[in-house]
């Protein structure tokens, strides 16, 4: 992928999987474990080939699980600060502990709607993979995007429907495409990145009360 990756980033990577595969608590399904590689760490990596993550000053990461991709870019840019927004607390106990050490990391056991209200207007970049529909996932991250912040949205096969209530989303949100990017060919894993430009202020209405944008979509 072009993705440069030191040696003693390449052992805290494989560090990460030997840790996550020995908790007792179920963080990610035994066939994805089992080619955790692919699945978890070069699917995190691919965000690098992004110059809005690459260079990105400041990111927030939304439900972000195991730690996929957050713990991972923290890992590779220790400079940039890193916010990993979880909201069940057994993952968000793993996401502190596995980022001990690790001074760019800051985590958050909270929904992001509720993080939005005291956050607000302030991540110049949002990252979010396996977090649900993509105007779910939008709604969730505009409040907490900055003027010309960026959504960058981890997705797997292009869905036309999905792609058509986006826009409709991005357009109640302050939300404008700023277009789609394939990701590097991964086996087993289809991939590409949706990105999001905050262009307008969003709606004052959102965050709406944690759930919502999942129960009621706006699109």
């Amino acid at each position: 992928m072009g993705v440069l990756v030191s040696d003693d980033q390449a052992t805290a990577l494989v560090d990460l999987i030997t840790e996550m595969a020995a908790e007792p608590q179920n963080l990610s399904s035994r066939q994805a474990m089992a080619n955790a590689v692919d699945v978890h760490l070069a699917d995190s990596l691919s965000g690098l080939i992004l110059p809005e993550i690459s260079g990105a000053t400041g990111i927030i990461d939304l439900g972000s699980g195991g730690g996929f991709p957050g713990l991972v870019l923290a890992i590779m840019r220790p400079e940039t600060p890193i916010t990993l927004v979880e909201s069940e607390e057994r993952k968000a106990e793993w996401l502190s502990r596995a980022s001990r050490g690790m001074r760019n990391v800051r985590v958050v056991a909270d929904r992001s709607e509720s993080l939005a209200v005291l956050e607000r207007d302030t991540y110049a970049v949002a990252t979010a993979r396996a977090l649900g529909p993509l105007p779910v996932v939008m709604e969730l991250a505009a409040p907490l995007l900055c003027s010309d912040g960026v959504l960058v949205a981890w997705r797997g096969h292009r869905d036309t429907v999905s792609d058509q209530a986006a826009d409709v989303a991005g357009g109640v949100l302050g939300l404008v495409r700023r277009g789609d990017v394939d990701a590097a060919p991964i086996p087993g894993v289809s991939r590409h990145f949706s990105l999001w430009t905050k262009d307008t202020t969003t709606p004052a209405r959102f965050p709406r009360r944690p759930g919502m944008a999942a129960k009621r979509p706006v699109a």
